[in-house]
């Protein structure tokens, strides 16, 4: 088939997750002329534990997203449960983030953003498969080529492509930007369950004592999200390492789920009919898994540039601040001629992200082969919720909320760690 006549922008846009909403959004709000292109059709679910942590929810506000009306559930802190230890804490509140959480269906969640990037100018293209990269004759990346809902090939040209395709990064590959073999990746499972008990829970809940049907710990942790509408999702995030071994999710899901208290009735889900849907699974690419986040014409955010926090596994706010800066560096690139003048700009994109986030990810990458080695996780779980100072200090820690300059000390303990954390190279 021959393709329809290119349609041409300033800035094409591939998947509307967070990450490309967010950056669709960020662009057309700065004047630019923006398609974002989607493969499936709203509403449409995505596999995630659908928390907002205080850091995604400062990323709402700022793109002025109402988030007290129907839909959202707002929670305010942790639940911590290890070895048969609770302990709560509430978000920190700070100058940078507010004092609480979000959580919402990522099949509402999505197509909100989606829909707010399009009232704000973007031109939104659902149930349009991107096939491959555009090339021009000097192999620099000058748009996309999609299958659209009628099957009829159409290309989608621009000088700029944000890919935010998701952890199998097709675009990325596509011009050789392969995935770091020796970078952390996580699998996570997660369904949703019918809980009267549970549903309104102000806390998210995690267990840290992630077990086999042998006992041993793992790298990792369970959760109870609550969705304020008789729902939870319930769901596990593990590290994906060697020396953990190998094992099958669902069991490992149902194993804990059989240690949660019979009243919350999230024990055996399929046979006592308390399941709402199946059991989904995802990979989680974390900690900058690859690089370069960009290369003659293509950005990677989110998932696409494994973006994953690799200390709690976290993707959403890091997919939707990488688009917002994605969207500030191509704003100024594209408002100069086409030549090296542009290109430095863009340029900037990586060496930003390694700023911003290089030496935290690194940290994390640190963290994540410690819990990696049986005898760290278990001392770990054994003493997590012995401390609530302690406890105090890793949730800031690992969810990454501190304010820079530091207000307490806490704060000022972080970020030196953080600075004496050696810089990445940025990747080229």
């Amino acid at each position: 088939m021959s393709p329809q006549a290119a349609a041409d922008a300033q800035v094409v846009v591939v998947g509307a997750g967070p990450g490309g909403s967010t950056a669709a959004y960020h662009l057309a709000r700065q004047g630019l002329d923006v398609v974002l292109v989607e493969k499936a059709r709203f509403p449409r679910e995505k596999v995630c534990g659908d928390g907002l942590t205080p850091r995604a929810v400062r990323q709402l506000v700022r793109m002025g997203i109402d988030t007290t009306g129907p839909g959202w559930m707002r929670n305010r802190g942790l639940r911590f449960v290890s070895r048969g230890r609770t302990l709560e804490l509430d978000w920190p509140e700070s100058s940078s983030f507010p004092g609480y959480g979000l959580t919402r269906t990522r099949e509402d969640f999505d197509q909100l953003l989606a829909r707010h990037a399009e009232a704000a100018g973007a031109r939104l293209h659902t149930g349009t498969k991107v096939t491959g990269p555009l090339l021009d004759r000097a192999g620099r990346v000058a748009g996309v080529s999609a299958s659209g809902p009628d099957g009829e090939r159409r290309d989608f040209t621009a000088p700029l492509v944000v890919a935010a395709d998701g952890v199998a990064g097709r675009l990325a590959v596509a011009v050789g930007i392969e995935r770091l073999p020796k970078r952390p990746v996580g699998t996570a499972v997660r369904r949703y369950i019918r809980s009267p008990a549970k549903h309104l829970d102000p806390y998210l809940e995690s267990w840290l004592d992630l077990r086999r049907d042998d006992g041993r710990i793992l790298p990792g942790y369970s959760w109870i999200f609550p969705m304020g509408d008789g729902r939870v999702n319930v769901g596990l995030g593990v590290l994906n390492d060697s020396r953990t071994g190998s094992m099958q999710a669902r069991r490992l899901l149902d194993t804990w789920l059989a240690r949660t208290p019979a009243e919350w009735g999230l024990r055996d889900a399929d046979g006592s009919g308390n399941a709402d849907g199946p059991l989904r699974g995802a990979a989680l690419p974390m900690g900058f898994n690859r690089l370069p986040h960009y290369r003659r014409g293509l950005m990677l955010i989110g998932d696409a540039g494994g973006m994953v926090n690799p200390c709690n596994g976290e993707g959403i706010a890091y997919a939707m601040e990488s688009a917002e800066l994605a969207a500030d560096i191509a704003a100024q690139a594209l408002a100069r001629p086409a030549g090296p003048s542009r290109e430095r700009a863009l340029e900037a994109y990586p060496a930003q992200m390694a700023r911003r986030l290089g030496r935290y990810y690194r940290l994390g990458r640190g963290f994540s082969a410690l819990m990696a080695r049986p005898a760290f996780t278990s001392l770990v779980t054994q003493n997590a919720v012995r401390s609530p100072a302690a406890m105090r200090f890793m949730v800031r820690l690992l969810s990454n909320l501190t304010d820079d300059p530091g207000s307490d000390t806490m704060d000022h303990v972080i970020n030196a760690l953080i600075r004496v954390t050696p810089a990445p190279r940025v990747a080229r």
